[in-house]
């Protein structure tokens, strides 16, 4: 299908398996073919279902072959930022970044949950730090990067998630600031141009090069 199949179903590429599945059966129930017997729309309905469908299998194909959609035409290997990188050539936790990869969340945490404290090292920050800022908490995402690179200072992954969520919680602080306010500032600019990059940076990107 031409068109990104999260966007379809309404939902991020970050979403969870579950979160995945619930918007696909409101879709479905919204848009069942009972519901629209003996109407005008029933043609409509009918093809926004099979749109749906397939939106859902192929988000399933996606995520059973630890790839992500591509804008340009596509799947390509990837993660929310590409922490997956060539570069890192050894892991304690293929596991964990697999289930991370995939959003299989939960999994993934059952199984940093599972590791004593005396033998968690820096890695096992650094992932749990991503699954932290796929769930969208972002301070805690922080202290758990800022550790990781406590830990391992030159490790370029540790550091690149560091910022990346440093710039995330920078923009958020600013937004919040602005709704007690009105208009447009300079630091309303920068702010807006902080979250791009971030989000380019979480797509393998980078959209301000001196970040």
């Amino acid at each position: 299908m031409n068109k990104n199949p999260y966007s379809v179903l309404g939902v991020s590429e970050n979403a969870t398996d579950a979160e995945i599945k619930k918007a696909y059966r409101e879709l479905a129930k919204k848009y069942h073919p009972d519901n629209y017997q003996d109407s005008p729309l029933a043609d409509v309905a009918s093809e926004k279902m099979k749109e749906v469908n397939e939106a859902y299998d192929e988000i399933q194909k996606l995520r059973r072959e630890g790839k992500r959609y591509n804008a340009y035409g596509g799947a390509n290997y990837g993660n929310t930022y590409s922490y997956a990188n060539a570069a890192y050539t050894h892991t304690n936790y293929p596991d964990v970044r697999n289930y991370i990869q995939n959003g299989r969340l939960d999994d993934a945490q059952t199984i940093l949950n599972g590791v004593p404290a005396e033998k968690r090292d820096a890695e096992w920050y650094f992932l749990s730090g991503m699954i932290d800022y796929r769930r969208g908490w972002t301070d805690r995402a922080f202290n758990n990067f800022k550790t990781a690179c406590d830990m391992e200072p030159q490790n370029n992954e540790f550091r690149q998630a560091f910022n990346m969520c440093n710039r995330q919680r920078a923009y958020s602080n600013q937004q919040s600031t602005r709704t007690q306010g009105n208009g447009c500032s300079t630091c309303d600019i920068c702010s807006g141009l902080l979250c791009a990059d971030c989000c380019c940076e979480c797509m393998g990107g980078d959209c301000i090069r001196c970040c």
